[in-house]
């Protein structure tokens, strides 16, 4: 038996998981043990809980493997640092302690991590090898062509590769700055969202918009040439060297300063939005192209961040050159944790992959499981300890098919449920283990939502569940696409038959962000829908994520119980156990342990606030002034003491030969060959 831990970590969306002899038994993100929202810390309780999920001790890994490499991406930081001295010292400042600190330690951290009882190497794979092997490995060709894109790894920003039974080749790349990624995301900035959060509101925003600005932007910020590469014109972004994402130029080519977070949205905003969008999709389609001309298969997979844009992945299904075209549900660099433990037993033990996952190159119609329910489950005697310490009233079912069919006649009934079963989803998306369930034939059901429920903009559409033998008799599924990791949006068939019209799922642009369930994915889920669909000739459900506003998806019955009594809730269903919130106990005299934010918080750890202890946090902070000083001063000698000085001369005598701030009007494309070293030393370096 062999083991590999996958790890990534201290970017965002911190993850870990475990594979037994190439088959992943487990796999979480820390945000959903943590409670911190995309946490990006090293992933302690994840490991933990990825350990006991396989049944083994720390001494028992075979292998660990991390999902980049962090000195390469250490001296792609020291390159921008020089390249735009010296206005990168607000950069410099912000990074270098975050870098010192802790992430030139990631060696040191994972050890401490597993106790010190791994004592072998660590494999460090290239961040969109990683991407690579997440897209490829999990999915159901036995040859693909692979396209990875996202913010940026070490350099690479983009790549175009092959596989091809159990090894990946990429071979051709674009590097930093020139990143769709961090383009989407100056655009998610300017419209005022959270970088690295916001990305799938600026996607949901679009459709209300129209496009005007969409020629401004393939002129003016981007050289795209007709192979699907490109430059970003960097006199426009400040990513490299500040704080923020964009300038003033940015805000004068688009007629107007930033939205604040809290301003409301204007036409405008909704046309930038709708802009970015339509560029974004171009983009994507230019570089299949390439990727189709460069492999000549029939089958791409997709991967990285830009890979969760289900639009972009819809228009590429529908109208790019390849027959299939999959995407893994967590292709964000959480998903990268598994795909970096896959490299390592596919590309360096050189194991073959399972015939249960590979389909020749087959439609997906002969699909296989996403296999995304990867986190923990809970015993009927951990729910009922939970529920008892509640003091909440319930209702027990002795089997499944009685169970569904009273939450199926409370969504009937219009009433919202919290629905909580077996293991939980890994990647973004709720899919039927950790999700808020309702009626989407009500045409009000969606304001509903967001007004008792989820508390967000009320232009971000709800997604529907549908029993995948009936997907195709409500929705054009694009191309040959597996819907059911949430990666694709189909568009919604008209219908007269108005039982089963459902407003609250169907976007501004007659689309859903469609999760199609088959009883091999989720044999409770389906048998849920299929209940509903008995009673109510409906076969599909509005789902959305179980999670409060700024909160990740509840993991634990104890989260559940305390999104339910936070929320307006009607139900809460935890394994065979039914909650309805008519005769339930007042908030106030629910015990504290429900009501913390973090059901992992030990109340009875935390210490009382003394004069005593006030005085001790004084001194600390007294004597940290001193301290942050010399830091500062530090930082400021080493910056313009030794950066600026060679950034300069750089400048004028030998500039940057990696990083390429800027665009060339005679280059006919902008792709790089990638020599991927092959000697399996180079696994186990950071650089």
């Amino acid at each position: 038996m062999t083991s590999i831990l996958g790890i990534a970590s201290h970017y965002h969306d911190s993850a870990a998981a475990i594979l037994i002899d190439g088959h992943v038994v487990a796999a979480a993100q820390e945000e959903r043990f943590s409670r911190i929202k995309h946490d990006a810390s090293m992933p302690c309780d994840a490991i933990e809980y990825c350990l006991r999920e396989a049944g083994l001790s720390k001494s028992q890994i075979d292998y660990v493997a991390y999902y980049e490499k962090p000195i390469a991406k250490f001296e792609r930081l020291l390159e921008t640092y020089m390249e735009f001295s010296p206005f990168g010292y607000p950069f410099f400042r912000q990074s270098v302690p975050t870098w010192t600190q802790s992430k030139l330690h990631i060696q040191h951290s994972i050890r401490r991590a597993l106790d010190n009882a791994y004592r072998k190497q660590i494999a460090f794979i290239e961040h969109h090898q990683s991407h690579a092997a997440t897209a490829f490995y999990n999915s159901p060709f036995d040859q693909s062509a692979i396209l990875t894109i996202d913010g940026v790894g070490e350099w690479t920003t983009t790549a175009i590769g092959y596989g091809d039974q159990n090894q990946i080749s990429l071979t051709e790349e674009l590097s930093f700055p020139h990143s769709l990624g961090l383009l989407y995301s100056s655009f998610t900035a300017y419209l005022g969202f959270r970088v690295n959060d916001g990305e799938y509101k600026v996607m949901g925003l679009a459709p209300y918009g129209s496009p005007i600005y969409r020629e401004v932007i393939l002129r003016e910020l981007i050289d795209l040439r007709s192979d699907g590469s490109f430059r970003l014109r960097m006199k426009y972004f400040r990513f490299c060297h500040g704080t923020a994402m964009t300038n003033a130029q940015f805000d004068q080519l688009l007629g107007g300063p930033r939205r604040m977070p809290d301003e409301p949205i204007l036409d405008r905003h909704k046309d930038i939005a709708a802009s970015i969008q339509s560029a974004l999709e171009e983009i994507v389609l230019s570089l299949a192209q390439t990727a189709h001309q460069r492999t000549r298969s029939k089958n791409l997979v997709l991967a990285g961040g830009v890979a969760l844009n289900c639009v972009a992945n819809s228009r590429l299904a529908d109208e790019g050159p390849f027959e299939n075209v999959w995407v893994h549900g967590a292709a964000g660099d959480c998903g990268a944790a598994i795909g970096s433990a896959q490299y390592v037993w596919h590309q360096l033990l050189k194991h073959p992959r399972s015939s249960k996952s590979a389909s020749n190159g087959r439609a997906l119609s002969n699909r296989s499981s996403q296999n995304l329910l990867l986190g923990p489950a809970f015993s009927d005697d951990e729910v009922t300890a939970a529920l008892d310490e509640s003091r909440l009233q319930y209702q027990t079912f002795d089997d499944e098919q009685s169970l569904c069919q009273a939450v199926a006649k409370q969504i009937d009934s219009q009433k919202i449920v919290g629905w909580f079963q077996g293991r939980m989803e890994f990647g973004p998306r709720a899919l039927g283990s950790r999700c808020i369930l309702a009626d989407a034939r009500s045409p009000d059901m969606k304001e509903t939502l967001n007004v008792r429920i989820k508390q967000r903009e009320s232009f971000r559409p709800f997604a529907p569940a549908i029993l995948v033998e009936y997907a195709d008799s409500y929705f054009r599924i694009p191309g040959n696409a597996d819907c059911s990791g949430m990666t694709f949006v189909a568009h919604a068939k008209p219908t007269t038959d108005t039982v089963c019209s459902f407003p609250s799922v169907v976007h501004l642009d007659g689309t859903s962000r469609l999760q199609t369930v088959a009883q091999s994915d989720n044999p409770t889920f389906h048998c849920l829908l299929t209940e509903f669909h008995r009673r109510t000739n409906c076969p599909l459900l509005i789902s959305t994520s179980f999670n409060l506003r700024d909160e990740p998806i509840v993991c634990t019955p104890a989260d559940a119980i305390r999104c339910f009594y936070a929320t307006r809730l009607d139900a809460l269903c935890i394994g065979r156990f039914l909650i309805l919130r008519e005769g339930q106990p007042t908030l106030e005299s629910v015990p504290d342990v429900v009501t913390q934010r973090s059901s992992f918080q030990d109340a009875s750890t935390s210490e009382p606030e003394t004069l005593m202890s006030k005085a001790a946090f004084a001194f600390r902070r007294l004597l940290s002034f001193p301290v942050r000083i010399i830091a500062e001063a530090a930082m400021l000698a080493a910056y313009f003491g030794v950066f600026f000085p060679i950034g300069f001369c750089r400048k004028y005598l030998s500039p940057s030969k990696r990083l390429e701030p800027e665009t060339d009007a005679y280059a006919k494309s902008y792709w790089k060959p990638r020599t991927d070293k092959k000697n399996p030393k180079n696994y186990f370096r950071q650089s």
